[in-house]
């Protein structure tokens, strides 16, 4: 068996490394072909990576350009620790604010340590100023060098 397949992660281990994580690295493509990388605070919308982002932020604008995009969420310091899942795909533009507020909401829902009632006050405030997105996955690749050890 290749190493490849031994480390592959099941769906339902890719779920809960998805459904543990806060953040993620999101690449979208800018305007001369080079990747734009940013850390980005997510939430999960039915299994899917849902994200927000100012409207004018770099990576609205790459997105509106070129939809694609790649999401990574990684753990692990050591190499037998190392785990991750890469979701490429195409991210789904939410503008409408009863969305763009869901969209918050899964964020703000991740956030245990900050009193419920300040994150809903920050949510509703800051969605006025957001587009939100769905990714659509295409293509998902996982790892998991814990299963090396076993």
């Amino acid at each position: 068996m290749k190493q490849r397949e031994t480390v592959a992660m099941t769906d339902d281990e890719i779920g809960a490394v998805l459904a543990g994580a806060r953040k993620l690295q999101t690449a979208t493509i800018n305007p001369d072909g080079t990747p734009h990388l940013v850390t980005m605070f997510f939430g999960l919308d039915e299994g899917r990576i849902a994200f927000w982002t100012y409207r004018a932020s770099q990576k609205a604008r790459n997105l509106a350009r070129d939809p694609r995009l790649t999401c990574l969420v990684e753990d692990g310091e050591d190499y037998f620790e190392l785990r991750g899942v890469q979701v490429g795909g195409v991210a789904r533009r939410i503008d409408d604010l009863p969305g763009v507020t869901a969209v918050g909401r899964l964020i703000a829902a991740r956030m245990p340590d900050v009193p419920r009632d300040a994150l809903d006050a920050y949510v509703a405030h800051a969605a006025r100023k957001r587009v939100a997105y769905l990714v659509d996955p295409a293509r998902v690749a996982s790892w998991d060098h814990r299963k090396l050890l076993t």
